[in-house]
């Protein structure tokens, strides 16, 4: 069995929808955007470079697949894709879809106001639309 844990800062703001292959597929708890953070399920990784090559493919092909998936789901002007880190160490890559007029629009949402978080029914009515999004 894996030890791999996610961060406690990531486990505490947002939801596991499910497991894609590579990564936890996670819901960030903040209902202004769409944000979804894809988190490797690797061990003392912080950096891309840090995966294998099969890894770093992975990663490029689930963040492209989450990332159209988010696309269709919201219809969102732009997706924004990073990989930061610098609080949170532990790789993880988030995809956010933004338009026009959102909370912050065109600004980051890093450290934009205070989270609103979404009910139980709100997240799993979200899941359920990205989830057969993701569905070939």
């Amino acid at each position: 069995m894996s030890d791999f844990q996610p961060d406690e800062r990531l486990a505490r703001d947002s939801d596991l929808l499910t497991k894609i292959g590579l990564c936890e597929l996670r819901l960030m708890k903040d209902k202004r955007w769409p944000w979804l953070v894809l988190l490797p399920q690797r061990t003392n990784v912080s950096e891309i470079f840090e995966l294998t090559p099969l890894d770093q493919t992975m990663l490029t092909f689930e963040t492209v697949l989450v990332a159209e998936a988010l696309k269709k789901v919201t219809g969102a002007t732009k997706i924004n894709t990073g990989a930061l880190g610098n609080i949170v160490r532990q790789l993880h890559v988030h995809v956010v879809a933004r338009s026009e007029g959102d909370a912050n629009w065109p600004g980051p949402v890093w450290g934009h106001g205070t989270a609103e978080p979404r009910t139980a029914e709100e997240t799993k009515a979200f899941a359920a639309k990205l989830l057969d999004a993701l569905t070939p």
